[in-house]
């Protein structure tokens, strides 16, 4: 199935050779999913060919301070020598000694946002280290994509959300996985209406009823609602086409495939 549209897909994760397997892996494991493809820049692309996706913004989480720039700098490199099919967001860490420091090497290699995972790198997205993050991208204005929802923690889910939202009105935020990944319909009822508040779809279609996942998209707003397939862990062609058969308007679908994104991002 083609969609007909112009297609971004905002959220996927790629690697260098020598940890992508770990990586991978690592990452599949923390939710007990596996993984479908290996990580590597070039098996994404040839995921982007085969699903009919024009451009996909990549992103890699940093567990330690001291991974920051080394993976910001490989995200930069391999967005740079993709003719434009990937674009990078960076990668911050809550205990690094010098987030302004990171926030400007992040801006001059040219990365077009932050992604975080709150529950992977542990803390809290209202805590004062997240909220020391959020100050930096709003001033610099960088869009936040954040891993949201988790029912085994308490680090991402609407009560922690919904405080950060309020604090920084004027940063774009980007709620992964319809806002609560494993409490979806939860986080729907809570977040929708906030005008700083974006979502993807991503690691949603393997766990929802495609009624309810059409249901939840049109609760958020098929204008707030971006796709993204969360590669490695799932095939984009997969993902895209489940979205297809969902049944929404062309309309709809231009907005979900690339226009949202591009405002929201900048491209």
């Amino acid at each position: 199935m083609r969609s007909g549209h112009y297609v971004i897909d905002v959220h996927t994760h790629v690697y260098p050779p020598k940890i992508a397997e770990k990586a991978s892996d690592a990452t599949g494991g923390f939710y007990g999913v596996g993984h479908e493809q290996s990580g590597l820049p070039e098996d994404l692309l040839a995921c982007m060919d085969a699903a009919g996706i024009d451009v996909s913004l990549i992103h890699s989480v940093a567990t330690t301070p001291q991974q920051v720039s080394a993976i910001n700098e490989f995200l930069a490199g391999t967005a740079n020598a993709s003719n434009g099919r990937l674009v990078g967001l960076g990668t911050l860490h809550p205990d690094s000694l010098d987030q302004a420091a990171d926030v400007r090497h992040l801006v001059e290699l040219g990365l077009r946002g932050v992604k975080l995972h709150p529950e992977i790198q542990r803390f809290a997205v209202d805590e004062p280290r997240s909220f020391c993050i959020c100050a930096l991208c709003e001033e610099a204005g960088l869009p936040l994509l954040l891993h949201t929802g988790d029912r085994r923690y308490d680090c991402s889910n609407p009560n922690r959300l919904i405080p950060l939202l309020r604090q920084f009105p004027h940063l774009k935020v980007i709620g992964a996985h319809l806002g609560g990944w494993s409490i979806y319909e939860e986080a729907a009822r809570q977040l929708a209406g906030f005008e700083n508040l974006w979502f993807d779809c991503s690691s949603t279609f393997y766990w929802l009823d495609p009624k309810i996942a059409a249901s939840l998209i049109r609760m958020l707003g098929t204008d707030r609602v971006m796709f993204g397939s969360d590669f490695p862990m799932w095939t984009p062609k997969t993902e895209l086409n489940t979205l297809l058969a969902l049944g929404f308007s062309d309309s709809e679908l231009e907005s979900i495939l690339s226009k949202t994104a591009k405002s929201v991002f900048g491209l």
